[in-house]
């Protein structure tokens, strides 16, 4: 660590820092590249501007790849909780024991106890002007689109934010709904690649790990090109199957894995926010 009083100025400090990257770069250009298997993996899920896309197109077919990885001995990491409100009984249903699923239910009470501490009820508000704009017209309807990211495996484990999971196969993260807050808190949390959903476009990144932006919707994946990864609106126009869209995506994360760019890291976004207020970190 490197303190800023400790090295004695700004200027000491600049030429320190520069000389531990070079130190870095040249230790990462001795390693070799060497192939590790998928249960090596864990990849995050988001959504972030969503729309009616969302829920009927991007969302289902990232919880198909979800699966996937599941299968191959991975882990999946499914966040938000206050995107869960509404629909987290169907996920504590899920759950691998009456412990886990006690967890997922106490982590949206205490999202919804401090809103309610704050004169707001999370449950009989309606969904942002953006998702209203986007043809969601429910908090229910948002919500259920969303965890459908988590395929259809059993849910293992239930982690605070920022934590990593101690077990393979799907891990649920009480994070926050802000899609930056959200992100820093998985990669923070072991995540290596994150698998991003937007019906209304959102361009962000992270500066640790790679984020493959999806869309089911066609015009904005033809207006944000340089923004979008994958377009699977196909699926609304019965053109592809979902499992298909699924798989692409499942293909794509192991291409990102294996060293291919995300637009995200073209563009240089490189987002950062930590989330302060979960007492229970």
């Amino acid at each position: 660590m490197i303190v800023i009083q400790n090295v004695g100025g700004t200027r000491k400090t600049i030429s320190l820092g520069k000389k531990v990257v070079k130190e870095m770069l040249l230790d990462a250009s001795k390693r070799i590249r060497e192939p590790i298997p998928l249960s090596e993996l864990i990849l995050g899920t988001e959504c972030g501007g969503s729309d009616y896309t969302s829920g009927l197109a991007s969302n289902p077919a990232v919880g198909v790849a979800c699966d996937m990885l599941v299968e191959e001995g991975g882990t999946v990491i499914l966040s938000e909780t206050p995107e869960l409100i509404g629909a987290e009984h169907l996920l504590a249903k899920r759950a691998r024991t009456p412990e886990i699923a006690k967890r997922v239910l106490d982590a949206v009470g205490w999202w919804e106890k401090e809103a309610i501490s704050a004169g707001q009820n999370i449950r009989e508000a309606n969904p942002s002007p953006g998702n209203i704009d986007g043809g969601i017209t429910t908090l229910e309807e948002k919500s259920l689109g969303c965890i459908h990211k988590a395929g259809t495996t059993p849910l293992e484990e239930v982690v605070t934010y920022a934590c990593y999971p101690t077990r393979k196969g799907l891990v649920y993260m009480d994070t926050p709904a802000h899609d930056i807050e959200q992100l820093t808190g998985m990669v923070a949390g072991g995540v290596q690649i994150i698998a991003f959903t937007t019906g209304r476009g959102n361009p962000l990144g992270t500066p640790i790990a790679p984020v493959i932006k999806i869309t089911g919707n066609k015009d904005t994946y033809q207006k944000m090109r340089d923004n979008m990864d994958m377009d699977v609106s196909r699926i609304l126009q019965g053109k592809e199957a979902v499992r298909s869209a699924g798989k692409r995506i499942f293909e794509e994360v192991i291409s990102v894995a294996s060293g291919k760019v995300t637009k995200a890291e073209k563009l240089g976004q490189r987002d950062f926010c930590i989330f302060k207020m979960n007492v229970n970190i």
